[in-house]
């Protein structure tokens, strides 16, 4: 069985790619984690804009940025940022890593959470590269910002733990009594779930949240977390 996650830690930045990403079953914890007085920011790579079939990427970019907004007002999250990247096209790159890695300077969190940054989902489903390039520069970003001759600037070095969502896991995080919370956040995603399917979004968005929160061995909802650190 998995081990339970150390809570350690007062503060928790998530390093993403996409608007949604943080809400498709990290949301879960951070409902948990915000119900505890921790702090907890997002940074989003991109604005989305290449996430809707047939919406221009103007169009997809603001309603997407707004929907993210309303997700992170319905869960509780204050700090949001955007850092800009061309959604569909992110690379690993010194820029992004160097972003990233100023961001988590601002918020100095004790820990950073990121998407599954390997090449498949569950072993078999092809990850996209952006969630592959900005999770692998997030990982690295936290290095980078502990180092002033790499990134100018005050060092920071305070992160504790890096936990990847949706990968190989070893810990888990129990979110009983916060499932409601967190598909209430995949919800504000609207516009961007009725492209996916005729499905009800209420429906999508709790289908998800209880398949993210189902883990093997636990009759309670948990998400299942790797840590780094």
């Amino acid at each position: 069985m998995l081990d339970t996650l150390p809570e350690d830690f007062d503060s928790v930045l998530l390093v993403m790619a996409h608007p949604d990403d943080p809400e498709y079953g990290s949301a879960a914890a951070v409902a948990r984690w915000l119900a505890e007085g921790k702090r907890v920011g997002y940074v989003l790579a991109s604005r989305g804009e290449a996430g809707i079939a047939g919406l221009p990427p103007a169009d997809s970019a603001r309603i997407r940025e707004a929907e993210q907004r309303a997700a992170c007002a319905a869960i509780g999250v204050e700090h949001l940022v955007f850092l800009d990247e061309p959604d569909g096209s992110i690379m690993y790159t010194r820029e992004l890593r160097t972003a990233i890695a100023e961001e988590i300077r601002r918020f100095r969190p004790e820990v950073v959470m990121v998407l599954n940054f390997h090449e498949a989902f569950g072993g078999r489903h092809p990850n996209s590269a952006d969630h592959r390039h900005v999770g692998l520069a997030a990982l690295d970003a936290v290095s980078d910002a502990g180092n002033e001759w790499i990134v100018p600037g005050e060092r920071y070095q305070g992160v504790k733990y890096i936990l990847e969502f949706a990968g190989e896991p070893t810990h888990v995080v129990d979110v009983d009594g916060h499932v409601d919370a967190a598909v209430t956040s995949l919800m504000a995603h609207e516009r961007y779930l009725q492209a996916l399917s005729d499905a009800p979004v209420e429906e999508q968005a709790r289908a998800q949240i209880e398949r993210a929160t189902a883990v093997e061995g636990f009759d309670t909802p948990h998400i299942a977390v790797r840590l780094y650190g």
